[in-house]
């Protein structure tokens, strides 16, 4: 009777064990981003090959200034200009690459980085070959200014760079650059996911890499490139201290430039000499004497400009520890301050050995602000509106370049220590903005949109 009483219980437990058994759910399938993609792709031959490509853009624009340089002297003697004739080619240069770095970055955000970036290099080459056969001084200056537009489409490359790069990777490599694809996070924040996924899969096959598993996905922008957006609550107060530090950056490195060349030109290494100390005579009649000074680089000229260009290259180690180890804003403000001090030893009476030591740190001090804050504006901003920043900040930081000219080749010319106080100034400014900029972007991936900004990676002040 016991065994007859437990075995029904027993069934019915059963059934009811079974009955409440939930059914087995379908596995939603794997997706991926962009920036899952680049992170797990990782960084081999493709990131090389790019860099060796586009490190052709850097090598353009530096061609284009020191040209600026070594040819004021030239055409000074050739036309028998004044000082605001020849700092006026200089400004000329920027005006042009200030315009059209505005257009080019809503171009690129709205039709892709490359083709803007290959649009920049024929119209560059093109109107530089030009400019050598320029029959008078108004020719020369317009087509100096059309070059001047072309460079400013540059940009877009180091965009490209950032877009590619995998984060850890970013602030080591990208200090060094200077086939290509279209940005993978261009294509998918403009809706062309299957674009974006072939670029990957080539990245991944010319690595030897793996790509993630699932599928990709990414939301679609539709507001893309605003102008509107970079002065949002959100990134109001990072985008105008941005613009003061690419404004005095540029004032400070174009200066240096062309403050070396004025030095080397007028023989200023001490500060003694000033312009209306120098006799001039240009030809052997009287009617031919200029009233400008005149005087060509001698060879040791040429040298001292080539070693002190050197150093532009030879502490990007030390950046690129800085940028990595001390992260973005302090690494900034540090190569700031440095800048202000070795602008004011250039007043210093010292031999030209200690003048080529002077100019050396400060090629190299002021090519580590640019290095900095350009790695700094493509990882601040999001894919939607990357290239506008960019192109935004590069465009306004030009009114330094053009004032540049005028406190090298004109306030030098009267006032040596006046010059290089001003421009240490503006530096003690940048290094300041710098220091308390509100967020650091070392080790965090690139924004897609104007999401939310991690509070781990905003420091207020």
């Amino acid at each position: 009777m016991a065994t007859n009483r437990t075995e029904p219980v027993t069934i019915i437990s059963l059934r009811k064990l079974s009955q409440e058994t939930p059914e087995p759910q379908p596995k939603e399938p794997k997706t991926f981003t962009v920036e899952d993609a680049v992170e797990t792709i990782g960084f081999g031959r493709f990131h090389i090959a790019l860099f060796l490509i586009m490190g052709s853009t850097g090598i353009a624009e530096a061609m284009e200034i020191m040209l600026i340089a070594v040819v004021s002297p030239v055409i000074r003697c050739e036309w028998q200009l004044e000082n605001w004739q020849v700092a006026l080619v200089t400004t000329m240069v920027f005006f042009g690459y200030m315009i059209f770095s505005i257009l080019f970055g809503l171009l690129a955000d709205r039709y892709g980085r490359w083709k803007v970036l290959f649009l920049s290099f024929l119209w560059g080459a093109y109107f530089s070959l030009l400019t050598s056969f320029s029959p008078s001084y108004i020719w020369f200056v317009f087509l100096r200014m059309m070059v001047g537009c072309g460079v400013s489409g540059h940009a877009q490359g180091l965009i490209i760079k950032t877009e590619f790069l995998p984060t850890k990777y970013r602030g080591y490599m990208l200090p060094l650059s200077q086939f290509i694809p279209e940005s993978a996070r261009f294509n998918v924040s403009t809706g062309n996911t299957q674009a974006a996924l072939a670029t990957l899969e080539r990245i991944a096959k010319m690595n030897r890499s793996v790509m993630p598993e699932g599928r990709l996905v990414e939301p679609t922008l539709k507001n893309r490139g605003r102008f509107a957006d970079l002065l949002d609550a959100k990134y109001l107060r990072t985008t105008l201290q941005i613009w003061v530090i690419w404004l005095g950056i540029s004032f400070a490195y174009y200066g240096v430039i062309l403050a070396s060349a004025e030095m080397l030109e007028r023989d200023l290494v001490c500060g003694s000499r000033s312009e209306s100390e120098v006799v001039v005579t240009v030809g052997v009649s009287e009617e031919s004497k200029s009233p400008c000074h005149c005087h060509t680089f001698a060879p040791s000229d040429y040298q001292t400009m080539i070693i002190s260009t050197i150093g532009e290259i030879a502490l990007n180690p030390l950046n690129i520890l800085g940028i990595n180890f001390l992260g973005r804003r302090l690494s900034l403000s540090i190569t700031m301050g440095c800048t202000a001090v070795f602008f004011l030893l250039l007043n210093i009476c010292t031999s030209r050995a200690g003048l080529i030591g002077f100019l050396f740190m400060l090629r190299a001090l002021v090519a580590a602000n640019f290095n900095t804050i350009y790695i700094y504006t493509a990882e601040v901003y999001p894919t939607m509106m990357r290239a506008l920043g960019l192109g935004t900040s590069g465009s306004l930081c030009r009114i330094g370049a053009m004032v540049a000219p005028f406190i090298s080749q004109v306030l030098m010319s009267a006032s040596l220590l006046g010059a290089l106080c001003l421009f240490s100034s503006v530096c003690v400014v940048c290094a300041i903005s710098a220091f308390t900029l509100p967020i650091e972007t070392k080790g965090r991936a690139l924004q897609v949109s104007d999401a939310a900004i991690p509070s781990s990676s905003i420091t207020t002040f």
